[in-house]
């Protein structure tokens, strides 16, 4: 990368300049700090967060047992939140935020809150927002948001390796959970959202 950028300069592309600029933010997004890295291992843990999309809440579950639950913002209809089964890979403590062309500094004006939860879905977590009217909607660009002391609760309660359930659909776990029937694929289409949404 250096060499790249010493022969670019040579050249005087400053165009091609910004663009190398833009691939060491990347490169550094790509690699978060490590100074606000928290490592707590899941092992010997039975800790599930459980999140539905449609009741826009999550769950903390232990050893089969909700603990709390808490509202959250989802992706929208153009940048849905995944779905799916996936594990905490990483917890930092005022992240930064990285954005092609943006970093943002930890700070009021970050939207990722005081927290980022890290999914092994690659760009995907579950964090904070300076956009705390979004929650319980469904406003973000597909990561799970959640309002600041919420948030803080809850990393306090997960761990790196502990599954996190992402439900697109109210199934029977769903139901159990949150209240309200499940509604099967071929309901969807005819089936009343549940109350509060």
């Amino acid at each position: 990368m250096e060499r790249m950028r010493r022969a670019l300069e040579a050249a005087g592309n400053r165009a091609a300049l910004a663009l190398v600029a833009v691939l060491i933010a990347i490169e550094a997004a790509e690699a978060q700090p490590k100074e606000n890295a928290v490592t707590e291992s899941s092992a010997g843990r039975n800790v599930v967060v459980l999140v539905s999309i449609p009741d826009r809440r999550l769950a903390l579950i232990d050893s089969g047992r909700v603990v709390r639950t808490f509202p959250v913002a989802v992706g929208t209809e153009s940048t849905p939140s995944p779905t799916g089964e996936f594990r905490v890979v990483s917890r930092l403590v005022d992240p930064t935020y990285y954005h092609p062309g943006q970093v943002v500094p930890p700070g009021p004006q970050n939207p990722l809150g005081t927290r980022w939860i890290g999914l092994s879905k690659k760009g995907f977590g579950i964090h904070g927002t300076n956009a705390p009217r979004s929650i319980g909607k469904a406003a973000s660009h597909g990561c799970i948001r959640m309002a600041k002391s919420d948030l803080e609760q809850l990393f306090t309660m997960v761990r790196t390796g502990d599954v996190v359930m992402i439900r697109g659909e109210r199934d029977a776990q769903v139901a159990q959970v949150f209240g309200g029937a499940a509604v099967l694929a071929a309901d969807a289409g005819t089936a009343q959202a549940p109350a509060g949404n």
